[in-house]
């Protein structure tokens, strides 16, 4: 069972670090991660930077920048959400404590947009409150950015070693 585990992470690995692979799919898989579909974009960052060192800036910003966009695709899916619902309803949406206090933060609030489970729909909830566009992207940027920095040099020196 071992070797079978083994080989199939020597092959993700052999996968990942293609160059006409590699960064594309880290971008598509970070932009898809960020919004509400659950899929996490850290594995990939991972195991391209384990395959090859060198990529741990590029994939980190591209990364970074995929994730963002997902987290801008959110905002605009919050926003016209918003829009449905107030066109429907004809009134303004309820205002819990949640919503009050992200209103409170303001586009500051995007910083948290890395959090696992309440990032994404952060996002979206930014959004549907209209907070500023390009100031939650900023920060969201910001967040994400600092989140793969830290994950991946984390789980390098977890586990550390060469590729295979």
């Amino acid at each position: 069972m071992e070797t079978a585990l083994q080989n199939m992470i020597h092959g993700l690995l052999a996968w990942a670090a293609l160059p006409a692979v590699g960064l594309p799919a880290v971008f598509l898989i970070a932009l898809v991660s960020a919004t509400l579909l659950p899929l996490g974009s850290e594995p990939a960052v991972f195991l391209l930077v384990k395959a090859d060192p060198a990529m741990f800036w590029p994939a980190v910003l591209v990364a970074t920048v995929g994730n963002t966009l997902g987290g801008a695709i959110s905002w605009w899916m919050g926003r016209g959400a918003e829009l449905a619902y107030e066109h429907r309803v004809k009134r303004a949406p309820p205002n819990p404590r949640a919503l009050a206090w992200l209103q409170q933060f303001g586009a500051k609030a995007c910083l948290l947009s890395w959090l696992p489970g309440v990032g994404d729909p952060l996002c979206a909830v930014a959004g549907w409150l209209r907070l500023p566009f390009w100031p939650c992207v900023a920060y969201m940027a910001v967040g994400k950015f600092c989140r793969y920095v830290l994950m991946t040099a984390a789980l390098i020196w977890v586990f550390p070693g060469s590729a295979p």
